[in-house]
């Protein structure tokens, strides 16, 4: 039996639409957050980057966030509710192109599996208001081995001191 291009990518095609389809079928009911706000008091309180990342799961494009190279001491806050998330020593160059942490402060943040892509990849949200950061893989530094890959527009910075 000979398989051709068409019959290839139509098969391929077929196990993508399953794995979203599957993905949506399977994702964990949102839970209620201790901070909320409307819709229209989430746009009124964000830029229109930070409420697409924050409140859509955008991703903003790599390399375009200034705190790529935010490198004094201090914390990484939530840009929806200002909840400290990460301490800048924690912080690191993954090369990716957005702001990288090898481990969040205790109880900031939650996580989640989405298949957005059509793979499964694990999401990180605030545990305060639900808020879309990014993702977290296993890529990452001693001592976790883990890689939070954060969007900078989810993200605010206040400098210690």
């Amino acid at each position: 039996m000979t398989v051709d291009r068409r019959t290839l990518l139509g098969a391929g095609m077929a196990a993508a639409v399953t794995a979203i389809i599957a993905g949506r079928a399977f994702s964990a009911p949102k839970r209620a957050y201790a901070f909320t706000l409307s819709d229209a008091e989430w746009r009124k309180r964000l830029s229109p980057l930070a409420y697409a990342v924050l409140r859509e799961e955008a991703t903003e494009r790599a390399f375009t966030s200034p705190l790529n190279k935010e490198h004094r001491a201090g914390t990484f806050l939530c840009a929806g509710c200002v909840l400290p998330l990460f301490s800048s020593a924690t912080k690191f160059d993954s090369g990716t192109g957005w702001p990288s942490f090898w481990r969040p402060l205790p109880r900031a943040v939650d996580t989640s599996t989405d298949y957005k892509i059509g793979v499964p990849r694990t999401a990180v949200s605030c545990h305060r208001c639900g808020g879309h950061l990014g993702h977290v893989f296993d890529d990452g530094p001693p001592p976790t081995g883990q890689r939070y890959c954060m969007n900078g527009a989810a993200l605010t910075f206040v400098a210690k001191g």
